[in-house]
């Protein structure tokens, strides 16, 4: 089992990275909130990983801190989440986030996030909280740490952005409608405005 990559980052493509370790590029898919820490390609970065075996394909996830990964593995213990739902609850709410979302029952962020239901919101409720333990608990509860993009400027940021939230979910219509909505001169990375994105289709008592 593989459980950190430590390497040059090459690419940036979200979902996925790409890390040159040793010679050898491991094709790493992480979440949205790992993406935003992330530095610019080129430099050094470390990532805790989780190994996925399927029938067709051996895949991999990063993360860039432990309460994240962990967080990650109770998700995919939970009757009908996968690691491609996982990936997009942690794309849009990290550990400390999800643990509020723990104390107040609060569905209706769970529900803003793509292929989150209302049933699939209240199983997750219901099953983490039994699941997480005092490691969710001792989590702080106060607004997570700003993020910040490290990535220089790239072409076709937009594309790039509603790319990755198709690949989180969303449909093409409503990814091209969020970028639209928050794309300004001030943007000036796919990972900027997917960040807005998340921002921007979350509720309003929630950003």
């Amino acid at each position: 089992m593989i459980g950190f990559l430590r390497g040059r980052l090459l690419l940036k493509q979200p979902p996925d990275v790409v890390l040159d370790v040793g010679g050898v590029g491991y094709e790493v898919q992480v979440p949205m909130t790992t993406l935003f820490d992330l530095p610019a390609v080129g430099e050094e970065v470390t990532l805790l990983t989780h190994f996925v075996v399927r029938e067709d394909a051996q895949l991999l996830y990063g993360f860039r801190d432990e309460a994240d990964r962990r967080l990650f593995r109770e998700l995919i213990r939970v009757s009908g989440v996968g690691p491609k739902l996982a990936l997009a609850l942690l794309s849009g709410l990290d550990a400390r986030a999800f643990a509020q979302c723990l104390q107040r029952d609060d569905i209706a962020s769970l529900v803003a996030l793509p292929g989150v239901g209302r049933k699939t919101a209240e199983r997750l409720l219901v099953e983490m909280r039994d699941k997480a333990g005092k490691w969710l608990e001792e989590l702080t509860p106060g607004a997570p740490a700003d993020r910040e993009s490290a990535t220089p400027p790239k072409i076709d940021h937009r594309g790039e952005a509603e790319q990755a939230l198709v690949a989180l979910g969303y449909k093409l219509s409503e990814a091209a409608r969020l970028v639209l909505s928050v794309d300004d001169d001030t943007v000036d990375s796919s990972e900027e405005l997917i960040r807005r994105a998340l921002q921007a289709s979350a509720p309003k008592g929630n950003r």
